[in-house]
């Protein structure tokens, strides 16, 4: 109940889809766990199918974050329509890749990416290339966005996970 109220109190990750998985089966706890904030409430006993068909219905009824069609950050303007980015007014040059993955990372702003998840959104599930194809993309991406590109602002680095977009805050 806690986890679910601290998600539910951050405004960076208060959109984030909560499925309650419990032993607490009594309908005083399923109450309070929804009314707390829980998009579903799952009582063990439960089979895996079931547990697939209730994270699809909660997926389906959070739709993603919807995005201006132009975003701007530090001084980076981004035009998601023109499919175009300037820094300082400056035009920058990004490769479909990279335009993809910095409009994933702002999408799901304070959200850690995983690598995985990244290669499967933006490269597709067939990919079978290494999942550093990635770090590098986000190399790329920082050398031309970030004021220092080794010590990034927007772009954090979570260690054995993946990538988190910030505000540079």
């Amino acid at each position: 109940y806690d986890v679910c109220k601290e998600i539910r109190r951050d405004h960076s990750i208060s959109n984030t889809p909560i499925i309650m998985i419990t032993a607490k089966g009594e309908e005083l706890d399923k109450i309070l766990g929804l009314e707390l904030g829980a998009d579903d409430y799952i009582t063990k006993p439960f089979s895996v199918r079931e547990l697939v068909a209730r994270t699809k219905a909660v997926l389906r009824r959070t739709k993603p974050q919807q995005l201006d069609k132009i975003y701007k950050f530090g001084n980076i303007t981004i035009d998601f329509e023109k499919h175009e980015i300037l820094k300082n007014e400056e035009r920058v040059d990004l490769t479909l890749k990279e335009f993809e993955l910095i409009e994933v990372l702002i999408k799901n702003k304070g959200r850690v990416m995983t690598r995985d998840f990244l290669l499967d959104k933006i490269w597709g599930y067939e990919y079978v290339g290494e999942t550093r194809t990635v770090d590098v993309h986000i190399r790329h991406l920082r050398k031309k966005i970030e004021e220092d590109d080794k010590n990034p602002k927007f772009i954090e680095t979570i260690r054995g996970v993946g990538y988190r977009f910030n505000l540079g805050e």
